[in-house]
């Protein structure tokens, strides 16, 4: 069986950080949210500071469906992934993008693994200022970062298999070693429930 790894949390908390981290432990392959962003978002938020319109969320949805559907169509059946999203708890949009994911999963066979990235307020908007982030038209607002942290949740998606972690002071190598555990266990779990052939 795959696994999909789904890495949830806020701007600045260490979602492609962990990532590359998990990806050295499991050869899997890494697709971060701004991948999928990124090309539209390049037309309009030069510096980061202009207000998006909503409507533009809808464009970014359909590359990564496009790009899951192509997961979905043509990947071989060893393969594993690891996803990032920095969904908001009560967020429609959240919930449709993760529902793109699931679904994915769904029709790869993957044991889907969510793992939601907690972090401090104030470690997170120190994180979410750093000024590389802006190479990849990451957020760098930390007041935003603050009224984020005490405003909204991280999403939660209610599977079984979620994971929460807080990653306040925990490195990222360490982070990536408990999640990659998680998701073993998750795949032996789903191994042993799994209906029998014979």
């Amino acid at each position: 069986m795959r696994i999909f790894i789904l890495l949830i949390g806020f701007p600045g908390v260490g979602k492609l950080t962990i990532a590359r981290g998990l990806q050295s432990l499991s050869s899997a392959k890494v697709i971060d949210n701004h991948w999928f962003n990124n090309p539209v978002l390049r037309f309009l938020d030069d510096d980061g500071t202009g207000h998006l319109p909503e409507g533009i969320w809808d464009y970014t949805g359909r590359i990564r469906q496009t790009v899951l559907d192509a997961i979905a169509e043509y990947t071989a059946p060893s393969a594993n992934f690891i996803f990032t999203h920095a969904g908001r708890d009560g967020d429609q949009r959240s919930l449709r993008t993760y529902q793109q994911f699931d679904d994915a999963a769904q029709r790869c066979g993957a044991v889907l693994v969510p793992v939601r990235l907690l972090c401090d307020e104030d470690e997170l908007a120190r994180r979410i200022s750093m000024p590389a982030r802006r190479n990849d038209l990451k957020a760098t607002d930390a007041q935003a970062s603050r009224e984020r942290s005490r405003r909204d949740k991280v999403f939660d998606p209610k599977h079984p298999n979620t994971l929460v972690l807080d990653v306040t002071s925990t490195p990222p190598p360490e982070s990536a070693a408990a999640i990659w555990q998680h998701a073993l266990k998750s795949l032996a779990n789903s191994i042993e429930t799994a209906p029998s052939n014979v």
